[in-house]
């Protein structure tokens, strides 16, 4: 039976996000200033590797200032300094064609869009828990077992309302550790996915059940603020992680332009029957991955009169709208706060899609909108 478009360690324990060391979100040894690109090394042993990346080095004029294997596709991912004056779209036309190089691209940036059973003191406030029906829904599944990977900034490990509920912390930012508990974006998802029920505090969240996994690709932008940006590769070591570890839900509420390794990637994910679920960007440049065959692209819809309405101008690809005007939820320090934009509304898509998952684990992601349109 299939999901579609219509809609993680094995008993770890949530602790300290583990991670890399430049100012947060630039890789090491990187010059922030400098352009850089992204190359793709074929399967090899890595010693091979270790001499393609510097014969490329001294072909080219770059350095390389990070490099590490993607598991899941064999390759080995290396990103190399443009040197000054010579332009990062020339340079990847010709590593694209020099026979050591699998792939070559440029680093894409994207961005975040945040804009009566329970006894949690805040579940009257939660409009959109009323739109999705989800206090019959908990009555059939609340997600138990499933693994949802949510790949933002960090989540705030102690909240009170999370307990229980992070399995896994990985942090893919360098130096993104120093603020991973801090993090705005990623808490208010990962509370709008699987905030505790019926534990006497705060909100409830669509799969009360599954487990968040916890990925950090994004860092805050301006630090301290709900927005957040990330790249290419932060979001590739994250993915590659999550395809690695068997996540069953891929959470993306974030958006850019079109990325061809995130794009094998992803795909790579959707055949071993993984569910993608991402926000749609403003424009139709910047929905990416919502834009990608077999990604269930999410539209934010206001609610609040009533029922779901899809914006006006919906990509037709787009075949469901959650609620995404002033929705509750959970923020660091323990506290709550409302939020809106289409990254709310993708979060609470993945958590329906916990729900499907944990009654019937055969779900795959090719397209099929009635059992999330019916939960």
């Amino acid at each position: 039976m299939s999901l579609g478009v219509a809609l993680l360690l094995l008993a770890a324990c949530a602790g300290a996000p583990r991670g890399a060391s430049g100012p947060e979100g630039v890789a090491p040894n990187a010059n922030p200033e400098a352009e850089q690109v992204m190359v793709m090394l074929p399967p090899a042993p890595p010693f091979l590797w270790a001499r393609m990346a510097g014969e490329l080095e001294q072909t080219y004029g770059m350095r390389t200032i990070y490099s590490w294997t993607l598991a899941s596709l064999g390759e080995q991912c290396v990103v190399f300094e443009v040197p000054r004056g010579r332009a990062a779209q020339d340079l990847v036309r010709r590593l694209s064609s020099d026979h050591r190089v699998g792939s070559a691209q440029t680093i894409e940036t994207f961005r975040t869009d945040a804009g009566g059973a329970w006894n949690d003191p805040y579940a009257h406030l939660q409009h959109s828990a009323k739109t999705l029906h989800l206090e019959g829904a908990h009555r059939w599944s609340t997600g138990k077992g499933v693994r949802v990977a949510v790949v933002d900034t960090g989540v705030d490990l102690a909240h009170p309302d999370l307990q229980g509920r992070i399995a896994v912390a990985q942090n893919f930012v360098d130096r993104g550790e120093q603020t991973f508990t801090t993090d705005v974006h990623g808490t208010a998802v990962a509370g709008l996915i699987a905030a505790a029920a019926n534990n006497e505090v705060g909100i409830v969240g669509v799969a009360p059940g599954a487990e968040i996994w916890a990925l950090k690709a994004c860092w805050q932008h301006p630090p301290g603020s709900r927005e957040a940006v990330c790249n290419s590769y932060t979001l590739a070591k994250a993915v590659d992680f999550a395809i690695v570890k068997d996540v069953h839900v891929l959470n993306f509420s974030l958006s850019g332009p079109p990325d061809p390794l995130l794009s094998r990637l992803l795909r790579t994910a959707l055949s071993r029957g993984v569910i993608v679920v991402a926000a749609e960007g403003a424009d139709a440049g910047r929905s990416f991955p919502a834009s990608l065959e077999g990604v269930i692209g999410i539209l934010g819809s206001d609610d609040l009169k009533g029922g779901l309405r899809t914006p006006a101008g919906a990509k037709p690809r787009s075949t469901l709208a959650a609620p995404a005007v002033d929705v509750l939820t959970t923020v660091p320090r323990g506290s709550y706060d409302f939020f809106s934009g289409s990254s709310l509304a993708a979060a609470q898509v993945s958590g329906l899609a916990a729900i499907l998952l944990a009654k019937n684990p055969r779900l795959t992601p090719t397209p099929l909108p009635a059992p999330i349109q019916k939960t």
